[in-house]
């Protein structure tokens, strides 16, 4: 089992910038992917960005440019840097990770962008 506890997010205005975290505790050694989705109301859950063990990162063409993840594996935790946030990019941030071919979420944090 793994558990996934997130920190950051808040309310930040049109241009700003917030980070969030997330750390990993119980089975993690191993291979995996850590990584955010984010889930608007209305909307489906959708993957933000995305960071192997071995540092291989992907991003959502939206956030590409703007968004920064980072990962250190000696405290099992990822960060999403995330920049010029425009009212688009309101949603709940969930952490997950893919470990043995399951994939664990975290409770989710609330990121909500001003105009």
């Amino acid at each position: 089992q793994v558990q996934l506890v997130e920190s950051g997010g808040g309310l930040v205005q049109a241009g700003g910038s917030l980070n969030l975290s997330c750390a990993a505790s119980g089975s993690t050694f191993g291979r995996n992917v850590m990584g955010w989705y984010r889930q608007a109301p209305g909307n489906q859950r959708e993957l933000v960005a995305g960071i192997s063990s071995d540092g291989q990162r992907n991003y959502a063409d939206s956030v590409n440019g703007r968004f920064t993840i980072s990962r250190d594996n000696a405290k099992n935790t990822v960060t999403l840097q995330m920049y010029s946030l425009k009212p688009d990019d309101t949603a709940v941030y969930y952490c997950y990770m893919d470990i043995y071919a399951r994939r664990y979420w975290g409770q989710g944090t609330q990121v909500t962008v001003s105009s």
